[in-house]
């Protein structure tokens, strides 16, 4: 379906402060369909694409297709001014997205997120001068060329584009390294030096520079309950943001002595105003932001806005003061702690029973609002982590103004799974 972006929503953003407003008015909207189900509730979305556009401060956001992976949304929020291009997390993804298909158009700019090491669609790249002029590859060691070669010598392929990954994480003398264990290149002189063996490298052609300040980007700053781990994040991302603006500006200048870069991409959604206060950037990654999973929920700066929910049902009353959801168990990826289970939203006062929490097949649930609910009678949750609610379901409902107003597939709806 065709989903219309284009202008924010008027006061939209006191919505969400009233949740005995907006969660009740997803259960009345969807009333005729069974859970499990998925939604995403248009305007909230709409407030999260432009509110995203005014914290990157004019810079143009490229969209990180994990964190939505929903082709229809891909498209609408690409066709707002102030987004452009795609930042895939495998090739085979960014091949079919660049390909377009079943009514979606071509993406015409797509940059590979991670290192490839599939010899099928380095092929296929290789091979396709439509592909190879839209798709760019991640690299940042000699070994990730030499295996481009190993699949098409230069002589007999297709030039690749290539982007060259700055690691972004931190390496502090008493905590050691904070943020992602990435890229190996880290200083200026080791971004030149890869560079210089890039462009005299037949076959390749070095379009950009990226970077990932995972530390600052995808670190809460303001965690519920934990108040002194909260000042030791902001001291942590303080120090980090003024070493990194500082290394990267070097970096970005010592590669741009060797290249002709078209982009330096940088930042995430929990980083916006940072990266997008750095010279040396022209781009920001971005796209959780967009969902709002509730992994924002521990963020002093901003507050977006819960455009994606997913509805369960009662199945079972154990006691009169507990109730069991089927299913249940949609873990976030990364370090392994309540902040990657499921958040129960509505109704409010519910909680997971802490000997058996989000499982497989069932989740069942005590507080005050267990005791009213029945079988049958659905409960809203929201995911730790924007787009990995997509791999879940095949469908989002589209609400709006109270109602459904159209289906849209995720990836896995479509039969993809990007591994």
């Amino acid at each position: 379906m065709s989903i219309d972006l284009s202008v924010a929503p008027a006061a939209s953003a006191r919505t969400w402060t009233r949740p005995g407003t907006y969660w009740p008015s997803l259960t009345a909207a969807t009333a005729g369909l069974d859970p499990a189900l998925a939604v995403l509730q248009l305007d909230a979305l709409r407030h999260n694409t432009h509110d995203m556009l005014r914290r990157a401060g004019g810079k143009p956001i490229r969209v990180a297709s994990k964190s939505v992976r929903v082709r229809d949304v891909l498209d609408a929020v690409l066709a707002v001014p102030g987004y452009h291009g795609v930042l895939a997390y495998t090739l085979e993804e960014a091949l079919w997205l660049a390909k377009g298909s079943d009514g979606h158009p071509p993406i015409e700019d797509v940059v590979v997120g991670y290192p490839t090491a599939d010899r099928a669609a380095i092929a296929e790249l290789a091979t396709s001068p439509e592909l190879a002029s839209r798709v760019t590859l991640m690299v940042d060691s000699v070994a990730h060329l030499d295996l481009i070669d190993s699949v098409f010598p230069a002589s007999v392929r297709e030039t690749i584009r290539v982007c060259l990954e700055l690691d972004s994480s931190w390496h502090n003398p008493v905590l050691g390294h904070v943020g992602v264990w990435r890229s190996p290149i880290f200083s200026p002189e080791d971004a030149r030096g890869l560079a210089v063996k890039i462009v005299t490298r037949p076959g390749f052609r070095l379009v950009g520079m990226m970077g990932y300040e995972a530390q600052i980007a995808g670190q809460g700053d303001k965690p519920a309950g934990r108040a002194a781990w909260g000042a030791t994040v902001r001291w942590m991302q303080k120090n980090s943001k003024a070493e990194l603006a500082e290394r990267r500006g070097r970096a970005v200048a010592a590669v741009r002595e060797i290249a002709d870069l078209e982009f330096v991409n940088g930042g995430g959604t929990g980083s916006l105003e940072f990266t997008s206060s750095d010279a040396s950037v022209t781009e920001i990654a971005a796209g959780s932001g967009l969902f709002g999973g509730h992994l924002f929920d521990n963020y002093q700066s901003f507050s977006p806005a819960p455009a994606a929910a997913f509805a369960l049902s009662v199945v079972r009353k154990p006691t009169p003061e507990t109730a069991t959801l089927l299913g249940g168990g949609w873990i976030a990826s990364g370090p392994a702690g309540d902040d990657r289970l499921p958040s129960i939203t509505w109704p409010a006062g519910l909680a997971m029973v802490p000997r058996e929490m989000a499982g497989e097949v069932q989740t069942p649930l005590t507080g005050a609002a267990a005791g009213i609910l029945r079988v049958g009678d659905r409960v809203w949750l929201r995911h730790t982590k924007s787009g990995e609610l997509s791999e879940h379901v095949n469908e989002f409902r589209l609400v709006e103004g109270g109602d459904v107003v159209g289906t849209s597939l995720t990836y896995r709806g479509e039969g993809k799974a990007f591994l």
